[in-house]
């Protein structure tokens, strides 16, 4: 028979699993130092803090809640916020990463520590982030935990895949979906962070950095220190975001979309081809590609949006972008996009990254 650690080793083994809440702020990462630390800092998740704000007001806490949602939606942050908002203190609160510690085991340590009261809370709360990473073992060994929790235990979960997890642990938490951030919502969010950081970040080079940031606050985060961090001077270009992140220029995607706009299928391909060979990376060329042609779209069928989308992109691209929408035979249209979309879904299956696309301005420029 397995012996069980007692309640004083559990606790000592749950140390060696938890990551640090509190870090160095010298020299912090902006994802870090700008992480939301109250509910009404949350951006994008309205829903859900208005539910979690309503449990606590009302006095109706779960014992065991399960955050789903794509990477750097801020899954995490908000279970630090609704721990601290409980009234939970530091040496009470416990972040376990389970794509490290996987295995059965570590659950158990888990559920003989969750036994002994809090140090000097109402509550201990355990963070288990990336919790599709358990074992089907350890998944168990969770399950009866949450089944028959002490009063002063609640688990909250984070996973980034919700069809891994089992549905009788998914039954037995209150679960909430963390929607991705809208390229506008990142955008102001480089804009802000930037100010506070004292650089002058224009509308085109936020819009950059937010459609870089891929519907993830963390990555915005990531790409627009990288940014500060290579530039000189106290102005954030588009040029500079393009030169330090490594996306192509625009002036190649202007190429790209002229040629598409003129129906030139030997110009768009040749685009294409300087593209690769320039070793870029097809599915950011692709977005930003969309990015553009759905503005031309905008411009032409919904004029009222001008002013918006002239925040979104430098005059010279604007300029552009104003001058393809006001030709009525362009090639610019909405089989074009449908297209684009379906190849940018494709590009990261394809053996040649760059063969969806080409398929996709064959199909709308030539006979193929």
């Amino acid at each position: 028979m397995m012996a069980f650690p007692s309640a004083k080793d559990a606790v000592g083994r749950i140390s060696v699993m938890i990551e640090p809440i509190m870090a160095d702020t010298e020299h912090v990462a902006l994802y870090r130092k700008y992480r939301p630390g109250r509910f009404k800092d949350v951006l994008g998740q309205e829903a859900v803090v208005a539910v979690l704000e309503g449990a606590i007001e009302a006095g109706n806490v779960s014992h065991a809640y399960l955050f789903s949602g794509s990477r750097g939606t801020g899954k995490t942050s908000v279970a630090r916020i609704f721990a601290k908002e409980l009234g939970t203190s530091e040496k009470d609160l416990y972040e376990i990463d389970a794509a490290s510690y996987t295995g059965v085991d570590d659950i158990r340590a888990i559920r003989d520590a969750v036994s002994t009261l809090p140090f000097e809370s109402k509550y201990k709360v355990y963070i288990i982030d990336e919790v599709h990473m358990l074992s089907k073992s350890a998944f168990n060994a969770l399950l009866k935990t949450l089944e028959e929790p002490p009063k002063h235990a609640i688990f909250i979960l984070a996973t980034t895949e919700l069809e891994k997890l089992p549905e009788t642990v998914v039954s037995r938490c209150q679960t909430f979906v963390f929607q991705k951030p809208s390229v506008s919502l990142l955008k102001e969010l480089a804009l802000s962070v930037a100010k506070k950081e004292g650089f002058d970040l224009p509308d085109g080079a936020a819009d950059l950095v937010a459609l870089l940031g891929d519907g993830s606050y963390r990555d915005t985060h990531g790409i627009l220190q990288k940014v500060i961090s290579s530039t000189r001077g106290k102005r954030i270009s588009i040029e500079e975001v393009e030169r330090v992140t490594g996306i192509p220029k625009g002036t190649l995607v202007n190429s790209l979309l002229e040629s598409i706009a003129e129906g030139k299928l030997d110009a768009a391909l040749s685009a294409v081809s300087s593209a690769a060979e320039g070793s870029i990376d097809m599915k950011v060329f692709l977005k930003l590609l969309l990015h553009k042609a759905r503005a031309v779209l905008l411009l032409r069928f919904a004029p009222e949006l001008k002013n918006e989308l002239a925040k979104q992109f430098s005059e010279e691209d604007f300029v552009l972008l104003t001058r393809l929408a006001g030709q009525r035979e362009s090639k610019i249209n909405s089989a074009l996009l449908r297209e684009l979309l379906e190849a940018y879904s494709e590009t990261g299956f394809s053996y040649l990254p760059q063969l969806p696309l080409e398929l996709a301005l064959s199909r709308v420029l030539g006979s193929a």
